[in-house]
């Protein structure tokens, strides 16, 4: 058996972590798995029975590509996930325009911005994305942009001015109504609690 801890530190992975079971099942004799799953077990096991220089990066970067291919694995073999967040990830053209945005939260994405990443019309974009993930794409923008918020204000390490310059906000007032309007307290008040 091979057991290990995981620590999610980013948002997408905050958001992941909420749609995840409390158990993946791996089959190794599935095709999608099986041959991957051996080979990256075997190497760990080897690399934790005789330590090297460099070992623990080796046993930490070999463990994140096992969860990362893990959730793929879960993520091919789930029908359930037909909509929602991962659907949306998942989607050739809402996929591009997520990924643009994810990269990138702090620009001025607008409707317009995203739809022509995902190479799609306006119309058709905020169709197709409210049809995947259940809420519009500015409000998606704004909701990601409060998560990515309350990660740095848990982080305690940059101010509220740079937090919201980081955003796209062109001031720490407007960072802050916007905060509130979402969480529902204030950023300061957030960080102290």
């Amino acid at each position: 058996m091979t057991c290990g801890v995981l620590k999610l530190d980013h948002a997408a992975a905050e958001r992941l972590q909420q749609l995840l079971p409390p158990l993946i099942r791996l089959d190794t004799f599935a095709q999608h798995a099986g041959p991957w799953i051996y080979s990256t077990l075997k190497y760990l096991a080897e690399e934790a029975r005789n330590p090297q220089p460099g070992g623990e990066t080796v046993l930490t970067r070999l463990t994140d590509i096992l969860v990362v291919q893990a959730i793929r694995a879960w993520l091919q073999s789930n029908e359930a996930l037909a909509t929602g967040w991962l659907a949306a990830l998942r989607d050739p053209k809402i996929g591009r325009a997520l990924q643009a945005f994810h990269r990138a939260p702090q620009e001025g994405w607008t409707i317009a911005r995203l739809a022509e990443r995902a190479g799609m019309s306006r119309s058709a974009f905020a169709a197709r994305f409210k049809q995947l993930t259940g809420e519009g794409a500015m409000q998606y923008a704004l909701h990601w942009r409060m998560q990515l918020a309350r990660m740095d204000l848990r982080e305690g390490k940059r101010t509220l001015a740079e937090i919201a310059i980081g955003l796209g906000y062109e001031s720490e007032a407007a960072f802050a109504r916007a905060f509130k309007r979402i969480v529902g307290t204030s950023p300061g008040a957030y960080r102290r609690q």
